[in-house]
């Protein structure tokens, strides 16, 4: 699917995928974030023959113009756990507000385990 919007540059569709690309690349570069997993197992063996890394893990949807996130991480051990859930939050919403032009709803932030 894709998000669309019109300004005064035209008719701008975004693709889910790109969204997805952008979080994900975000919420690893975010302190704290080991890596990415996918939500299910069916999903999971989906992304073993992805070879986009930063896809994985990240849902989107959309209503209207709002998109909704969310993302399945795993963290590194010793960290506060809300503290880097409030960082990626904040981190993704406004990467993806500035890369769309459109407003992000909420972002979700499912812990998955902790790396050690």
């Amino acid at each position: 699917m894709t998000v669309d919007t019109n300004n005064y540059y035209g008719n701008i569709s975004i693709s889910d995928n790109a969204i997805r690309t952008v979080a994900g690349y975000v919420a690893l570069d975010c302190y704290g974030v080991v890596d990415l997993v996918a939500k299910n197992f069916k999903e999971s063996a989906r992304d073993l023959f992805r070879k986009d890394r930063y896809s994985r893990g990240i849902m989107v949807s959309h209503i209207d113009n709002r998109i909704f996130i969310d993302i399945y991480c795993i963290l590194k051990y010793g960290v506060s756990i809300s503290a880097v859930a409030e960082s990626l939050k904040k981190f993704v919403k406004y990467s993806v507000e500035n890369f769309t032009g459109m407003i992000v709803d909420t972002v979700n932030v499912h812990v998955v385990g902790v790396c050690v």
